[in-house]
């Protein structure tokens, strides 16, 4: 079982890369999606990575409860590809419902990415390198992705930052 982190910034190449890794790991892969589409734009970007895709592979979307969805899908031999981190994060922050859900669920994914059984690939977006943004929410997003990031980054056995298209090792098994 190999757990891995991709992080780079938009359009750094971080999923036609974790594509590609998924693709040379099995062919039993299932994708698991984070994004809501709240409007037009966003359903397109989903439409453009429904495409991308290879047309055996499974889709779970699963918005809030990812790391039930890992429990759910893990198999030895299967990789779990979740893209993305960044959205799946959004939804958490900006559930009114529920101020808990953040650690809650936070909580759940690194524990049951732990207990997988297969591979799984983590896409991210490494949000800390720019400006501190203005906005309460916005901070508190960067804040969050930073620590998310780092604990991901203690746990998984491999990082690999993408930059330009290209893949910079961070950490190697």
């Amino acid at each position: 079982m190999t757990v891995e982190l991709i992080l780079g910034g938009a359009r750094s190449g971080k999923t036609a890369f974790a594509q590609n890794r998924a693709n040379a790991l099995s062919q039993d892969v299932v994708y698991i999606a984070t994004a809501r589409a709240y409007d037009a734009e966003m359903r397109q970007r989903i439409v453009r990575h429904q495409q991308s895709r290879p047309t055996h592979w499974r889709l779970v979307e699963e918005p809030v409860h990812l790391g039930r969805a890992i429990a759910a899908q893990a198999a030895p031999g299967r990789v779990l590809l979740v893209d993305c981190l960044t959205l799946w994060l959004t939804n958490l922050l900006t559930d009114p419902d529920d101020p808990h859900t953040l650690e809650r669920e936070k909580r759940a994914l690194l524990q049951h990415m732990t207990q997988s059984l297969g591979n799984i690939l983590l896409v991210n977006n490494e949000t800390g390198l720019g400006v501190v943004p203005m906005g309460l929410l916005t901070r508190r997003f960067v804040d969050e992705n930073g620590w998310l990031n780092q604990s991901l980054a203690q746990t998984c056995r491999r990082v690999t930052l993408m930059v330009a298209g290209l893949p910079i090792e961070l950490k190697k098994d």
